[in-house]
């Protein structure tokens, strides 16, 4: 048993907000590795139905990752800006572009009533993304039984997380799909693989370290063990997966060969993150000098015009997150999933 974990297998399925369900998680879990929840983006109500859903599909232990950015810092002048550059797409697709943006979800750092919710329903862990709660909820988390994991990015990252009392450390490398999980979005970025990110923090921390970023086989998951790591945390090799909340356009587009082209761009949501290169993305880069509205701001006006084009019959301006190793995921069932990466892990079958 991994003593981290408390599960059978070093697996960590990524949280994924929007990706990741019930029956994602409860699969994953039920095959020995740690399943996910990532309700960031739900509101309470949602993320305690989500949960109460997951664990009455298993009774092992799932995560639940939580977003911890600090508030947004709202800015009308550039907000404006920001609209006034997609509105040209709004045109085109037939709709109004928005007259304001809305901050559409309330980071956890100040969100209490989903703090108590958590500790009301008790997944055996909860994650911090984008920095970390008061080391006053951290404690209060250690006294319910739940453990609790914090993605970084860097050592600065990694010493925050060990001096506020987090049971372990999400190495989250610069292959990774999805949100980077740095602290401060306008610090410079080391921009560290997943690898050298292992070393360093196995080195230079105490507590133990996950490796993420790019894993996409059991290959990816002996390496990182070999580093250090004890267990490795992996995102866009799941979203294939039946049970994943994937629709129809994402699962075409990356099983395409356009999911070898990725780009980590903070024009979609407001903070750098790892997606396909879509129209979206052309656009939002174009604007030379142009910032986007601070995060979830910008993704307000992302996902207003994704529901546009879909109306239109085009799917070139969602969020198509996935990690470097893309061209390499699998559509299998979540549990056959886990189970092939063991095997692989193991040698038995390096070449599925």
């Amino acid at each position: 048993m991994i003593k981290l974990l408390g599960t059978a297998h070093p697996i960590i399925q990524a949280p994924m907000a929007g990706i990741s369900t019930p029956a994602l998680a409860a699969a994953v879990s039920n095959a020995g590795a740690l399943g996910s929840l990532g309700v960031g983006a739900s509101s309470v109500d949602q993320a305690r139905s989500a949960i109460i859903q997951t664990q009455s599909l298993t009774h092992k232990p799932i995560n639940v990752n939580v977003s911890c950015n600090a508030p947004p810092r709202r800015n009308r002048t550039i907000e404006a800006a920001w609209i006034s550059h997609f509105s040209p797409f709004f045109d085109k697709f037939g709709a109004e572009p928005p007259e304001s943006l809305n901050e559409i979800y309330q980071t956890f750092v100040v969100n209490e009533n989903a703090f108590r919710m958590l500790l009301e329903v008790r997944p055996g862990f909860v994650s911090f993304h984008f920095g970390i709660p008061s080391v006053e909820k951290i404690a209060a988390f250690r006294e319910a039984g739940i453990k609790t994991l914090a993605t970084a990015t860097n050592l600065q990252e990694a010493r925050a997380i060990e001096a506020a009392g987090v049971d372990g450390i999400i190495a989250q490398g610069i292959e990774a799909g999805g949100h980077r999980g740095m602290f401060d979005p306008h610090a410079k970025d080391d921009q560290l693989g997943t690898i050298p990110l292992v070393r360093l923090l196995v080195r230079k921390s105490r507590l133990p370290v996950v490796a993420a970023g790019g894993i996409m086989d059991g290959l990816g998951i002996k390496s990182a063990l070999e580093q250090g790591a004890v267990a490795a945390q992996l995102g866009t090799a799941f979203i294939l997966c039946p049970e994943s909340a994937a629709d129809e356009g994402y699962r075409a587009i990356l099983k395409s060969g356009r999911s070898g082209l990725t780009k980590l761009t903070s024009v979609v949501s407001g903070r750098p993150a790892r997606g396909i290169v879509n129209r979206l993305i052309e656009h939002g880069e174009a604007g030379a000098g142009l910032p986007p509205a601070d995060y979830p701001i910008a993704y307000d006006l992302a996902k207003q015009l994704h529901a546009a084009a879909t109306r239109e019959g085009t799917n070139e301006f969602a969020a198509h997150w996935v990690g470097q190793g893309a061209l390499l995921a699998r559509e299998f069932p979540a549990a056959q999933l886990v189970r092939t990466l063991l095997e692989e892990v193991a040698g038995t079958n390096a070449h599925v």
